[in-house]
């Protein structure tokens, strides 16, 4: 089969959070903990608020970059300030959040263990995409290469493309790790569509560098944004006859 007749030739993928998850998520067993553990109400409303604050975090937020200067290879002090922080994107005071970040951060390092598996539906998503014509990839924040994960997740298959950000340098939301990847496929930006699950990561730099954003969302972290939405890798088969 071709691809449709929509002008699209390539279609790139985020990885975690997208086509890969962990099980349990990290943020609801931190919340989980957080109402537990210290009998603290969170409603609905403040775990997506920390949902969003932490999708904003990690794409490259003038805040990782400070505490990332701060702290350097001090793994610990980085990731007992990211606890507090998280405390406080919960709604939880900053007198609190500091209280509470040492035992909090004491106990993810110590209990949370996940999972690492493949988005449901993403597998035959793949596969329909594949048989259509396009050409697939991913490209991820990451630091790292990350074959032999894909590998293990049963991905390589369907992909004729993969790169960590620090392949080359570049970290979404910079337009520079798109371009790279497109050099690499043979694609234009506006022959190429890009899927991930962070807004101000993915959108915003597939955007920026001429792609067309697909904002995987399933839990609906993202009250109304600015960009075509699914919610399911069931949905995208479907979108792309009409992108």
């Amino acid at each position: 089969m071709q691809a449709p007749v929509n002008g699209i030739t390539a279609i790139l993928f985020d990885l975690d959070g997208t086509l890969r998850h962990n099980q349990p998520n990290s943020g609801e067993v931190f919340s989980d903990c957080v109402s537990a553990g210290f009998g603290l109400v969170l409603t609905p409303e403040d775990r997506l608020k920390a949902a969003r604050w932490e999708h904003y975090y990690w794409a490259m937020s003038k805040e990782q970059m400070l505490d990332r200067e701060k702290y350097k290879a001090e793994d610990l002090g980085f990731w007992l300030n990211y606890c507090r922080r998280r405390l406080v994107a919960l709604g939880i005071s900053a007198e609190q959040s500091a209280e509470l970040a040492p035992t909090v951060q004491k106990y993810m390092e110590t209990y949370y263990r996940a999972e690492s598996v493949v988005a449901e539906h993403s597998i035959d998503m793949l596969e329909y995409l594949q048989k259509a014509g396009y050409r697939l990839g991913v490209v991820s924040n990451r630091d790292k290469p990350f074959f032999e994960e894909l590998e293990a997740l049963g991905l390589t298959g369907f992909l004729d493309y993969w790169m960590a950000a620090g392949e080359v340098r570049s970290w979404k939301p910079d337009p520079e790790i798109f371009l790279h990847a497109l050099n690499e496929i043979n694609a234009r930006p506006e022959q190429t569509v890009y899927v991930g699950d962070n807004y101000y990561a993915d959108v915003i730099g597939a955007r920026n560098a001429g792609l067309k954003p697909v904002l995987y969302d399933p839990q609906e972290i993202f009250d109304d944004p600015d960009c075509t939405v699914i919610r399911s890798f069931k949905e995208l088969p479907e979108l792309m006859e009409i992108l």
